[in-house]
């Protein structure tokens, strides 16, 4: 019954990838970038609802609020003083020429403003007016109708929506537009909010149910189950390439023909209540909210020229010390990134080495010397992390990499700290409780941060054999990278498999030993991700200082305590969205380097397919930095059991999920917030799919109708070790993230060749 079971697995899973060409033809470089910018008080606009707004003539932006016309002009909106009302009772706007043009309706209650073919078009709930020229004519709305929307098209075509339905003018008088579904329900019934005439002149509108269109001789219904993101609507428009834009009062939605894209929160509009949307004729989409104006411009970019503004913003605002270290930065003023504080965080060594990784396939793809000296760079930083344990009065054993530093003529961080471990304990009866967690330097020129973790050496040790092989051309420099490599991996050799802090004892995470890993019931969670990577260390540390002693401990690890079996199930999880998500970014690089590295070609095979099964748990989250790793390793490659050989080569859709995620991710890399929660497109993860088996999730985690997890676009995170089925994020636009995010999978697909060269 068993090997029936294992069969249908291997089946299932392999069999997922039955198609795919020989070679991967490289991504394109050029895409349309997604620039927003949000216009409120600071730039001169009152501090009220914007009622609406218009692109009038010569492509002038205006925006009505509070009873008057404003005119964007640079940065800042200027009142168009001849176009504000005298009373209560009437309504100005420009006219096709500009001119002022009056109409007998009162402002407060004018919902939409149209202009077709120097006609225009104003609407309250109760009144439609059309204006030509100077002639004003009322067209009577059908009996018992509140107006909430309405289209004009090119051949003068007129539909109007609201509480009764949808409506069609023919012949100077309303007919009903009966849309009824498969299923029977009748959608265009009542309460339709919103209706548009798209350039094909097909009908589009909008109800609390979901979108219709009209196509052909039928309608086309979508719904959350089509990948509508919410469904409360206050207006649509269409855009100049034939998109649709829908507000709503939550966030605005576009419609691109395949796909619903979703924008909501401050990284994408002043306010989430979207009043009404107005696009310029070059593609500029403007919205009026209750808290300003926003715009949304898709403008000719290149992958190579976002990597350069993410590069540039690292220099300018993130590096920190001398060292030039990689993680975030404070904001001091929310939203400004000239008050850029960086300060320390647990994991800089981490996330310089990541940063510091992506230097090195910069500098391998394109021979970019500012791609080395940045490498260059993150090498002394990460070297400076060993060396700065040593020598003061409490030095662990040699070897040792700290966390991160921090300059001692800052706060003393140890204060407090005793109290805050032992809370901690609490929570955790492994955690260690002692002093001091940040001792000074033998200079006393800097705190250094002990008690290091596992993920801070899985990206010490993903870093340096790259920096090996790729930056150091001299021998002096491949020298020096021999040493700190030799220094850690010996000083895990001689103290059993752990890393020994300046109190004697192991660390709280970095725990490699079979005693532990494979006898000791509190640590299998860490069984199998810590097998692999004291294997990816051994192999790494055998690869750079050429000294046979590694691989015979790696070799040791396997033979006697099953290592490379322990290494095939790296995660304690329970399908997609379940586990740790800091272990798939730690066992990813682990990954990398042994199969980059390791000689022995059975134990390859063994973890190629390790590799391809854990990728196939998180093909669901399009991170273009696992799917890069799996492809450069698992392409073309074929995995042999007792029931047959199988290829391994991800399956289709790999490449482009990872150039989604690449281009979706915005220039704004500030920590706003986003809810999510509320989609209608949303799957809710069950309770087995808990981050831990044993503690079902507090906060909201899901993915969307298609079986993805949410768009980069709908998330904030720094890190690859963000939980993606969380769906809702907090921030206050406080904290700038890093673009390493970006620019190491960027540089290591331009290096394996899935993308572009510039």
């Amino acid at each position: 019954m068993l090997s029936k079971v294992l069969r249908c697995w291997s089946l299932c899973i392999l069999g997922a990838c039955l198609t795919r060409a020989a070679d991967v033809v490289p991504a394109p470089q050029k895409f349309k970038q997604e620039i927003a910018k949000s216009y409120t008080s600071a730039h001169g606009l009152p501090q009220k609802p914007v009622q609406f707004v218009h692109v009038g003539s010569a492509g002038r932006v205006l925006a009505f609020c509070d009873g008057r016309w404003l005119a964007l002009g640079g940065e800042t909106w200027q009142e168009v003083k001849e176009l504000t009302p005298q009373t209560e009772s009437e309504f100005v706007f420009p006219g096709a020429n500009g001119a002022p043009v009056k109409v007998p309706l009162p402002w407060r209650n004018v919902r939409q403003l149209v202009c077709k073919q120097n006609i225009a078009w104003v609407a309250t709930e109760t009144n439609l007016v059309r204006v030509d020229g100077r002639q004003i004519t009322t067209v009577p709305l059908p009996r018992n109708f509140f107006l909430r929307g309405f289209a004009v098209g090119d051949d003068g075509r007129l539909l109007a929506g609201g509480t009764s339905g949808l409506y069609e003018f023919v012949h100077d008088a309303w007919f009903r537009v009966a849309v009824p579904d498969k299923q029977g329900r009748r959608w265009a019934a009542r309460d339709v909010a919103c209706v548009a005439l798209d350039s094909e002149q097909r009908i589009w509108f909008g109800i609390g149910a979901g979108v219709a269109c009209k196509e052909t001789a039928d309608w086309r219904f979508y719904e959350g189950k089509d990948g509508l993101p919410w469904s409360e609507f206050t207006c649509m428009r269409v855009g100049t390439g034939g998109e649709v834009w829908f507000g709503t009062t939550l966030g605005a939605i576009m419609f691109d023909g395949k796909e619903f894209h979703y924008r909501q929160g401050p990284r994408w509009l002043p306010n989430d209540n979207v009043n009404d949307i107005a696009i310029s004729s070059d593609g500029t989409v403007w919205f009026a909210t209750s808290g300003g104006v926003g715009s949304n411009r898709r403008v000719d970019f290149t992958l190579a020229k976002k990597a350069a503004f993410y590069e540039d913003e690292i220099e300018r605002y993130i590096k920190r010390t001398p060292f030039n270290y990689v993680a975030e930065s404070a904001l001091r003023v929310p939203g400004d990134k000239s008050t850029a504080d960086p300060q320390d965080s647990d994991n800089d060594g981490l996330w310089t080495a990541m940063y510091g990784a992506g230097q090195c396939f910069a500098y391998a793809a394109t021979r970019d010397p500012k791609a080395r000296e940045r490498a260059r760079q993150a090498f002394e930083a990460l070297r400076f992390l060993q060396k700065v344990t040593q020598g003061g009065t409490h030095s662990p054993p040699k070897g040792f990499v700290a966390r991160t530093i921090r300059s001692a003529e800052l706060p003393n961080p140890n204060t407090g700290r005793l109290e805050s471990d032992r809370e901690q304990q609490k929570h955790d009866s492994l955690w260690k409780v002692y002093e001091p967690r940040w001792p000074l330097s033998e200079d006393r020129q800097w705190y250094w941060k002990s008690d290091t973790s596992s993920d801070e050496l899985d990206g010490h040790y993903f870093f340096y054999p790259l920096y090996f092989d790729f930056c150091a051309d001299t021998e002096s420099e491949k020298e020096r990278v021999r040493e700190v490599v030799r220094d850690l991996t010996d000083h895990l050799l001689e103290h059993g498999l752990v890393l020994v802090d300046h109190d004697g004892r192991p660390t709280r995470w970095a725990i490699y030993a079979p005693e532990y890993l494979n006898r000791d019931p509190r640590w299998y969670p860490e069984r199998g991700l810590n097998s692999l990577s004291i294997l990816s260390y051994m192999t790494v540390a055998a690869h750079v200082t050429g000294d046979s002693k590694y691989a015979d401990a790696a070799k040791k690890l396997i033979d006697e305590h099953g290592y490379h079996q322990n290494a095939m199930y790296p995660k304690v999880q329970f399908g997609p969205g379940s586990g740790n998500q800091s272990d798939d970014e730690m066992a990813f690089m682990c990954y990398y380097n042994l199969l980059r590295y390791a000689n022995d070609e059975t134990l390859k095979a063994q973890i190629r397919f390790s590799l391809f099964s854990y990728w196939a748990n998180e093909a669901p989250e399009m991170n273009p930095l696992f799917n890069f790793i799996c492809a450069a390793h698992c392409t073309g490659q074929y995995h042999a059991n007792p029931f047959g050989r199988f290829q391994i080569t991800p399956w289709e859709g790999w490449l482009d999920d990872a150039m989604r995620t690449l281009r979706g991710f915005p220039l704004d890399r500030i920590n706003w917030p986003h809810l999510n929660s509320h989609r209608l497109d949303v799957v809710r993860l069950r309770p087995p799919q808990s981050i831990d088996a044993y503690d079902i999730d507090h906060h909201p985690r899901g993915y969307r109708a298609n079986g993805k997890v949410l768009p980069v676009e709908n998330r904030h995170f720094n890190h690859w070790n963000t939980d993606p089925w969380t769906l809702d994020y907090r921030g206050n636009g406080n904290e700038l993230a890093s673009g390493t995010v970006f620019l190491l999978p960027y540089y290591m697909g331009l290096y394996h060749g899935f993308t572009e060269r510039p």
